[in-house]
């Protein structure tokens, strides 16, 4: 069954912060590295996974990662994050 998040309602930081990983992952993307390489800073990236809170995708995420067989070359487009993950490829 899903959760029905209210408006302003914000996710659970430990799911929404491993599906952020997740989806980056899928896409050869280490978040960690963009950090370390200056193309993503840590304030951005603590911004993505706010995003992701508020988002409420989780399901639609969780289905998208589960299909994956093999490097997605785009990040989901119902992803709140898939433009900035889309610029760090």
């Amino acid at each position: 069954m899903s959760k029905q998040m209210l408006p302003g309602q914000l996710g659970e930081i430990e799911e929404h912060f491993w599906l952020t990983r997740s989806v980056a992952r899928c896409m050869g993307i280490s978040l960690s590295e963009a950090m370390a390489e200056n193309k993503l800073s840590p304030y951005d990236y603590a911004q993505m996974v706010t995003r992701c809170r508020g988002a409420a995708c989780n399901e639609h995420c969780q289905i998208w990662l589960a299909a994956q067989q093999a490097q997605a070359a785009t990040a989901p487009e119902f992803c709140v994050n898939a433009e900035v993950l889309n610029s760090l490829t």
